[in-house]
């Protein structure tokens, strides 16, 4: 029986962070060669300092004529991102940082591997392991603390970019300690929220005031109590933000971007990557999965694991686990997600429609719990499988 009474802790960070800034670009870019070709291949990586980025990697499109009219609007499209998260600091300005852009071609060793043959399907990007989650928390079958964490961060966002609350600036982080009673989330027993702020003159009890209406408006009534812990920007002044306060890198807050530590992790980052590389995709998929079986009132809790190596089309493994939850047992479940889906690289793609320009919107505030929107961005988030999976156990 899993435990039911505890306090379980999750963190979110902005658009603005380092980090994620670097995400946005990485992911930008990929939709940029989405765009030009569905099938177009990249891994992109991006670094961010004072008033510096740089992008590197390894892009492909199959016309190869092409690719270095697209390497040209790399500048540009770094630029858009810096701008629409909304730095124009002294020491980090979309206008004035330089961007040195040293991608190039795919290695032909790693896309003989991937590509289809006469003698071959079309294999994995890598070899690697990938984890899906999902929890009946929330509505969206997602953890509540970093469901919650990320909440108030997009709200934080969308308010400082509307000018409603114009001395707020892009870097921030959330962290929400929630304490669960019989298995469910009922109190906020702390919450830290450190935000970049205009002037040096505002205070600690000056940033709470501005930030915690809008808090209150996220978090579910009643989770807020008189013993709730507020740490709102408890060192102090925090007015050098972003890459000039702090170094930032793709990849770096995996957990941030999945399920906050409430599940397992394979290790792989999701941004900058095309759906040819299984860390996302299957990433993708396993979550899909999960959720369709919480869905379909199988589990209450479910995290389903897939593997896979380089150029193999077929996983290796496939498995699941309901944590003591399961209406059925974890071994129907794993014969029943195999066929209800194909897990097959090409497969993924092809279900979840991943060859599209869907992913920049994905690189802040978590890869899931988002709502299927009409682009098909998210659409692993649907649950139309919830059906088929209990016809097949």
């Amino acid at each position: 029986m899993p435990r039911q009474n505890y306090i379980f802790t999750s963190e979110s960070v902005s658009e603005g962070h380092p980090d994620k800034v670097c995400d946005r670009i990485s992911d930008a870019v990929l939709d940029a060669f989405l765009t030009e070709e569905p099938e177009a291949r990249v891994a992109c990586e991006t670094f961010a300092t004072t008033n510096r980025v740089v992008i590197g990697g390894e892009v492909g499109l199959s016309d190869k004529a092409k690719l270095d009219e697209y390497l040209e609007r790399i500048d540009g499209i770094a630029r858009d991102c810096i701008r629409d998260i909304g730095y124009e600091q002294d020491k980090f300005h979309w206008n004035t940082c330089k961007v040195t852009n040293l991608l190039h071609p795919q290695s032909a060793h790693i896309a003989q591997g991937v590509d289809a043959a006469e003698n071959k399907d079309e294999g994995a990007g890598d070899q690697g392991i990938m984890f899906g989650y999902a929890v009946d928390d929330t509505p969206e079958l997602m953890p509540a603390p970093i469901h919650y964490a990320h909440a108030v961060l997009r709200r934080l966002a969308d308010v400082r970019k509307s000018g409603q609350e114009p001395t707020l600036r892009p870097d921030a982080k959330s962290q929400i300690s929630l304490r669960y009673e019989d298995g469910k989330p009922v109190e906020v027993t702390s919450i830290v929220l450190s935000t970049q702020h205009e002037r040096e003159d505002q205070t600690s009890d000056d940033i709470r005031a501005i930030v915690e209406p809008y808090i209150r408006e996220v978090l579910p009534e009643g989770w807020l109590t008189e013993n709730t812990e507020w740490w709102v920007n408890p060192t102090g002044v925090f007015v050098i933000g972003g890459p000039d306060g702090d170094a930032g890198l793709t990849g770096r807050k995996i957990i941030v971007d999945t399920y906050g530590g409430a599940a397992p992790h394979g290790g792989g980052a999701f941004s900058g990557k095309d759906p040819t590389k299984v860390d996302r995709s299957a990433a993708y998929a396993a979550r899909y999965l999960a959720k369709n079986v919480v869905a379909a009132g199988m589990a209450k809790r479910c995290t389903i694991q897939l593997s896979y190596a380089i150029g193999i089309a077929k996983p290796l493994s496939i498995y699941a686990d309901t944590h003591g939850t399961g209406e059925v047992h974890e071994s129907q479940i794993e014969k029943a997600v195999s066929q209800v889906m194909d897990l097959t690289p090409r497969g993924i793609r092809t279900h979840l429609g991943l060859n599209r320009p869907i992913y920049q919107r994905t690189a802040a505030y978590g890869h899931f719990g988002r709502a299927p929107e009409a682009d098909g961005g998210f659409s692993w988030e649907k649950t139309d499988l919830a059906d088929a999976l209990k016809t097949a156990v």
